[in-house]
């Protein structure tokens, strides 16, 4: 089943670049931004636009799912992601080792301190 971006827990956000992310907020759509499980026990209607009219600021349409997208490839892009999520505590006791950081001090200041 394709995405559904009627799904309140859908989202898509497109940033300056042109690079744009959707996505379920949830993490329940292994195969974004392509495919939503079939019976998705989450799904539920989005009921905060209904009834308007979206113009041409709405991200762009979906790129044509890749060829080989299978069981496989969603496994190792979920091995990858579990990789990623695991490097975050050790990037924070390594951030917090450093010291606290003078947040009194405008950030503006705090850039011509470190130079």
């Amino acid at each position: 089943m394709p995405m559904r971006t009627d799904c309140k827990n859908y989202e898509s956000r497109t940033y300056a670049g042109g690079e744009t992310v959707r996505k379920c907020n949830l993490d329940l759509a292994p195969e974004a931004p392509w495919r939503c499980p079939a019976n998705c026990s989450a799904f539920a209607p989005r009921l905060a636009d209904v009834n308007w009219a979206h113009g041409d600021l709405l991200a762009p349409p979906t790129p044509p799912e890749p060829p080989g997208l299978d069981e496989n490839a969603v496994r190792l892009l979920d091995e990858a992601e579990d990789i990623v999520n695991a490097a975050g505590p050790t990037i924070m006791r390594e951030l917090k080792a450093k010291g606290p950081r003078d947040e009194r001090m405008p950030w503006w200041r705090r850039l011509g301190k470190n130079r």
